[in-house]
């Protein structure tokens, strides 16, 4: 019995070792299979290059032959003297900055661009986002018909190369560059350009913001392939940056959801587009990856190549682990918090690595309280402009800048850059007044009724609030804290409320608040029509607050379809100074950037709408003896 168990063990012995070598030759077999997919993946993107690359010299070519004919028929007796390697190419406007930075002794391809997001980013998918970092990412992969050249500020053609107005602004056309591609190498043609336009007014797709943006618009239609057309169903001061600014999506991706609306709208990561950079896979980015990473789009249209091959942001929420990762080298630049901004100017690693700016540029965001003036269908407190009024002489907007941003701010009074035509010089901004508040409250009747120290509505109701603000902001945390203490002066309980960025994302959409502390961007000339239009009320709508003015949208109604520039002006302060006496919100301040950025990075320069090392087409570059990402 013994020798058969001895046997049987050995049998079974041998068995189990032969499923293992062939376990381990299976494994060694996928293994060699899944190396080969990854050659086969390179192969590819070095025949995509390859291809690129041809096209780009056919391009050259067809340009040089173009200007060599047009130069023969001009000069017909100096044509036999011409070199045709002195032939400069045509470069198009938009991208002459980006090619001249190619030009420097020192360029070179190749590397990553590596920043950092402070807060998670809920979806990038075009029209659901909603924040500015989903914005930033697209910004690589989308591109729309015009651009702005950041010194001069004037338009350039990016995918159009004309554009046509007619006399009363109501058509504008425009025609597209030839051999324009999406990233998966579908042509571009003037039909996604109408379809992108249709998806957006589509009701069933969740962009309000975007349909109230576009709504002046009567159609788009496409004309030929290289043709498209924007008609307006009346005249408005921005018709040419609504249409020229379109970030065009491709039809073929977008339009089967049309079929599935709620997919599109639930969706976290579908972008795919024609810009210099793409998705490794546009339909499956997920928020939980804790970064999003931008390849280089190698079937690229223009002639003028982006500089990375990678462009990537890392999720780090806390600013010292922003700051120890910079330090580190792993990401590229730190935009620093005032209160840290002169030790490290004096930081020797820091200075021993990095470039500094620091500047205001005339598009510099402004940071607010939003009042939320009706809540589940019924008026807040904040509904009376009293009140209102009353927060705004309480929140000393001074001692903000100069205790917690350390004098690098400037108080805001309105959505209005102060070097904007749009802004009333007359209107200064109000200082801090305790006695003008209480008694504006008092007016508004509210009182300590108990003398308990808080001030009480006539129903016996305790002036409390919650301002929800971005939990990992530790300035705005500070200015919280700051503002909880000069309001209970006036017997006001202000309750800090945290929260994470997607939470906030969400308490806006619902209007579910009672006040918040954010920023907008401003732009060259602000249309307020979103923020502060009573149309906007609606649900995921700008107008988060509820703020209703008759007086204010008559003005900005007006503005609006006003071409005269100084007419247009005029009625733009007016309705400033509406919002000066309304108060929607408490604007609190434009603040300076105050930037560190690796010195590897080359090229960088202040511009009129800030650091150019986001501004597209990309300008900046790493020179071959300092990249590391990828050698």
């Amino acid at each position: 019995m013994k020798k058969k168990s001895n046997s049987s063990n050995r049998l079974l012995y041998g068995l189990l070792s032969l499923v293992l070598l062939l376990l381990t030759l299976s494994m060694y077999q996928v293994d060699r299979q899944w190396q080969k997919l990854l050659q086969m993946e390179v192969t590819f993107s070095d025949q995509s290059q390859d291809l690129r690359g041809l096209r780009t010299s056919l391009s050259r070519l067809q340009t040089q032959l173009s200007q060599n004919k047009v130069s023969t028929q001009n000069t017909a007796s100096t044509t036999a003297s011409v070199d045709s390697n002195a032939v400069s190419l045509e470069i198009p406007e938009a991208f002459k900055r980006a090619h001249a930075a190619t030009q420097q002794a020192d360029y070179a391809q190749g590397d990553w661009k590596v920043g950092a997001f402070g807060g998670n980013i809920k979806t990038i998918t075009p029209l659901v986002s909603s924040d500015a970092d989903a914005g930033e990412v697209q910004s690589y992969v989308l591109e729309s018909l015009l651009t702005r050249n950041p010194e001069t500020l004037k338009w350039s053609g990016l995918l159009a190369k004309s554009w046509q107005v007619s006399e009363d602004g109501l058509v504008i056309s425009f025609q597209l560059r030839p051999n324009l591609v999406f990233s998966d190498g579908k042509a571009l043609t003037a039909e996604d350009i109408a379809f992108t336009f249709n998806f957006i007014m589509n009701e069933k797709i969740r962009a309000p913001r975007e349909r109230a943006y576009f709504e002046k618009i009567k159609t788009v239609e496409a004309k030929s392939d290289h043709e498209v057309v924007f008609t307006y169903k009346e005249p408005y001061f921005e018709a040419l940056e609504l249409a020229g600014g379109m970030s065009v999506l491709a039809k073929h991706f977008y339009e089967p959801y049309l079929k599935t609306p709620e997919k599109f709208n639930q969706s976290k990561g579908l972008l795919l587009g024609s810009g210099p950079y793409r998705l490794a896979d546009a339909k499956n980015w997920r928020p939980d990856k804790g970064t999003i990473e931008l390849q280089r789009n190698n079937r690229y249209w223009a002639a003028v190549e982006a500089p990375y091959e990678k462009i990537v942001w890392k999720v780090i929420q806390n600013a010292s682990a922003r700051l120890t990762t910079y330090r580190n080298g792993d990401i590229d630049a730190y935009g620093a918090r005032p209160v840290e901004y002169k030790t490290l100017k004096n930081d020797a690693q820091i200075t021993e690595k990095s470039q500094n700016f620091e500047y205001m540029n005339s598009v510099a965001s402004y940071s607010y309280i939003g009042w939320n003036q009706s809540k589940n269908g019924k008026p807040t407190r904040f509904a009376d402009q009293r009140v209102r009024q009353a927060m705004t002489y309480l929140s000393d907007r001074k001692r903000i800048i100069k205790d917690i941003f350390l004098g690098y701010a400037n108080v805001a009074v309105s959505p209005f850059s102060p070097t904007s035509k749009q802004h009333n010089k007359s209107l200064l901004a109000r200082e801090f007044d305790l006695e003008k508040a209480q008694a504006l409250l008092l007016e508004a009747g509210y009182q300590d009724r108990d003398g308990d120290g808080l001030i009480e509505d006539a129903a016996g109701k305790p002036f409390t609030f919650k301002l929800i603000y971005f939990q990992d902001n530790e300035d705005t945390k500070r200015m919280v804290l700051l503002l909880k203490d000069i309001y209970a002066r006036a017997g006001i309980k202000l309750i800090p409320s945290p929260q994470e960025w997607p939470v906030m994302l969400d308490m806006i959409d619902k209007k579910n608040f009672d006040a918040i502390t954010l920023a907008w961007t401003s732009g060259i000339e602000t249309d307020i029509y979103q923020m502060f239009h009573g149309s906007q009320t609606k649900t995921n709508g700008d107008n988060f607050i509820n703020f209703q003015s008759d007086a204010l949208d008559k003005l900005i109604d007006q503005a609006r379809i006003t071409m005269d520039e100084t007419k247009r002006m005029q009625i733009w302060q007016e309705a400033e100074k509406v919002m000066y006496e309304e108060q929607p919100y408490t604007f609190l301040m434009r603040r300076k950037t105050l930037a560190f950025v690796d010195k590897r990075v080359k090229n960088l320069a202040v511009t009129k709408i800030g650091l150019n090392r986001g501004i597209l087409p990309l300008e900046t570059y790493v020179p071959t003896a300092s990249q590391k990402y990828n050698r």
